[in-house]
């Protein structure tokens, strides 16, 4: 007979929550009890160390014990507000608190009682004061009380409207108490006591509410350990299926194809194409699926690399596909293979949401029917209607823009092809271990030889008119220029200029004689098409655009790049922007124009100007942002962090990673009585992942 886990239960019945409060816990994500016991402060305030007030001084923050003295309520000059305001006093001075509009504070306070405060301490005339302290009335010598507020180190947690620190802190206590005995600890003892980690209970208890700063610093050593070990077992239980347990396609990999093909090339491979290529090659031949990661820096010759592949697949009978995310980007890629391709008489087609009926339809039916050896496309590959005969590489361009369920979606259109996963987005060690653990990782780290110089400088707006004198002598040595814009229109909310409007103020006021185009992602796939095809052709000297082009696109001819508004870009996106020139062995420049900058846009727009490494640069752009956001998306696949940094806690990173694949290696069903729970936890945890073959 099973009975209910209490953790399960909704976290309305806990203490103190009620109908009305678990509303507002539900808009933090907290449903159940174990969902409260989760929701772990953001940070601790050590508010333990008391100062006696004659020692306060401006602007800082302080824990202080006194008595109420007196407190008041009077309105301001304006009569608009009312101030509720109260001394506290201890045997050196007087502090004042003040609150604005809740008078019904009064109903709280008596004097004589004994109280603390926390806040910033600000200076008045001769009295000092702080505005909306943090407060706790200490209970009388005949109670018994435990301070949670303020006295100690305290946990400052995010919140959502209607809800204060306050109420979140006696929630959570309250759930502390009546319900942390629940937990199940799924670490076996004998990995505690090897990595010396302490066990759940006390670390979710100590992580909410530490009475020191080494219970909290071991609670927090055990709660990031956990959430990278879970993580990296269930990527070594996916990479371990895929890798051992799937039957995957033997390709030829020396056939006269390949070598028609690399012989074909008008230029020498770089020694990193060719060690990737190797990798490449082994894994194909392999009776195994390949899985493997392709990193390599904007303009390092990627697409040649996966190219190589694609001509493994077709001369051995079978088809290849190729996914990227924008329609711009796969029209590219369509260009660029029928260009190197179809004199090897590969027939290569294009498929996307923008076909016409029967256009879409004919491409439908040579992938059915074999006839198409290469498709190329968007989303549009991994519909319902399109049916491959036997599917047998499949690359994925740019795959940060996808789920892990459309990587799937692709490959289970064959029978377990090989897989390419390609990004010109270059991703930190840390990062790559996190989100790509079961792939094998290849890096392109050299650039073909023969590119010219490229410097990167960051202006003000009264610099604007020296900007656009570069771009017209861009023009007049016959280069082309990318301008980019951070909206597509004007916005009421945001003083930013957009690329609608400044399109016809170039071709009309600023460059009259020269010919400027627009591109953004509102404009149809003809216009796109038209205005790329224009650009590329020479017939547009100014390309105005938003980050549309922000993947991708080779037009060697650009050699200037102007981004406005470049503090409204992160890092990623500045470098594969800035990605779109030096292509060519003529000298490029890349312009970022901002004024009124935040200290995390000055980081990035320093980190810009100083360096074009892009592993630097994606290594900054994760401190600085995180890594929900270091791609833009949160379709990546890769679960939120709730305490672990992936920036601060690499060696417990690595230390998960070692033990979670020993541990699968030894058991690869998690069998063993001492793994049940740890099954359990990667099953509860990590199902869209799957399958683990456990």
């Amino acid at each position: 007979m099973s009975f209910p886990n209490p953790l399960k239960s909704s976290a309305q019945y806990i203490k103190g929550v009620g109908p009305k409060r678990i509303q507002l816990l539900n808009k933090l994500n907290i449903q159940t009890v174990e969902d409260l016991l989760y929701y772990f402060p953001r940070r601790h305030e050590d508010r333990s160390r008391l100062l006696s007030i004659n020692k306060l001084q401006a602007d800082q923050p302080y824990t202080i014990k006194g008595e109420i003295l007196t407190f008041g309520i009077f309105k301001t000059k304006t009569k608009r507000m009312l101030v509720f305001e109260m001394a506290v006093g201890d045997k050196t001075g007087v502090i004042y608190c003040v609150w604005f509009n809740q008078p019904f504070l009064r109903k709280f306070f008596k004097v004589g009682q004994k109280i603390i405060i926390y806040g910033k301490v600000q200076k008045k005339g001769a009295k000092l004061q702080i505005i909306n302290p943090e407060y706790e009335i200490l209970p009388g010598e005949d109670e018994e009380g435990e301070s949670i507020h303020t006295g100690r180190i305290v946990p400052i947690y995010p919140l959502t409207q209607d809800i204060r620190q306050k109420n979140i802190r006696l929630i959570a206590k309250s759930g502390l108490e009546g319900f942390l005995q629940y937990i199940k600890d799924p670490l076996p003892r004998y990995l505690k006591n090897k990595l010396k980690l302490i066990d759940l209970t006390p670390a979710i208890g100590n992580y909410h509410f530490p009475k020191t700063l080494i219970t909290l610093e071991n609670a927090k050593r055990r709660l990031i350990f956990d959430e990278f070990f879970y993580l990296q077992i269930a990527l070594a239980l996916r990479r371990s299926k895929l890798k051992f347990k799937t039957k995957g396609i033997i390709h030829k990999i020396d056939g006269a194809l390949l070598n028609r093909f690399i012989t074909s090339l008008p230029f020498e491979l770089t020694n990193s194409q060719k060690k990737v290529i190797a990798h490449i090659k082994t894994d194909m031949a392999a009776a195994r699926p390949m899985y493997r990661l392709l990193q390599g820096e904007v303009g390092s010759g990627k697409t040649v690399v996966a190219c190589s592949g694609l001509v493994i697949a077709v001369q051995g009978g079978y088809q290849a596909a190729v996914m990227a995310p924008t329609e711009i980007l796969a029209e590219q890629h369509y260009r660029t293979f029928t260009e190197l391709l179809t004199p090897l008489g590969i027939k290569v087609v294009f498929i996307s949401s923008s076909l016409s009926s029967h256009a879409r339809l004919k491409v439908q039916n040579e992938i059915k029917s074999g006839t198409a050896n290469l498709i190329i496309g968007t989303h549009s590959l991994i519909q319902k209607d399109v049916k491959f005969k036997n599917l047998g590489l499949a690359i994925v361009d740019e795959q940060h823009r996808f789920g892990v369920a459309q990587r799937q979606t692709l490959t289970n259109k064959g029978l377990n092809p090989d897989v390419l996963v390609m990004t010109a987005t270059p991703i930190p060690r840390t990062l790559a271990l996190t989100a790509y653990g079961d792939l094998d990782i290849s890096i392109i780290d050299e650039l073909p030889p023969g590119r010219g110089t490229l410097q990167t400088v960051w202006v003000e707006e009264d610099k604007r008119a020296e900007i656009y004198e570069l771009i017209k002598d861009q023009v007049k040595k016959g280069r082309q220029v990318f301008v980019i814009y951070p909206l597509v229109e004007e916005s009421l909310r945001q003083d930013l200029k957009d690329a609608t409007k400044m399109h016809g103020k170039f071709q009309k006021e600023i460059f009259p004689d020269l010919k400027v185009g627009l591109v953004h992602g509102r404009l149809s796939a003809d216009k796109k098409q038209q205005a790329m095809k224009g650009f590329r052709t020479g017939e547009i000297d100014i390309l105005v655009s938003t980050i549309v082009v922000e993947v991708g696109i080779d037009m060697p001819n650009a050699t200037c790049i102007v981004i406005e508004h470049a503090d409204r870009f992160g890092l990623a996106q500045l470098h594969q922007l800035r990605g779109r020139i030096a292509r060519s062995k003529h000298a490029s420049y890349c312009v970022l124009i901002a004024d009124a900058i935040t200290e995390a846009a000055e980081k990035r727009l320093k980190t810009m100007v100083t360096t074009q490494n892009g592993f630097k640069i994606a290594q900054a752009d994760l401190e600085i942002r995180g890594p929900g956001d270091f791609f833009g998306t949160r379709q990546h696949g890769i679960p939120e962090l709730k305490i672990g940094n992936l920036s601060l806690d690499v060696k417990i990173l690595e230390q998960a990673k070692q033990e979670a694949f020993g541990l699968v290696k030894s058991d690869l069903g998690l069998s063993k009585q001492e793994h049940r729970f740890i099954k359990s936890e990667i099953l509860k945890k990590y199902a869209t992942m799957g399958p683990f073959g456990i």
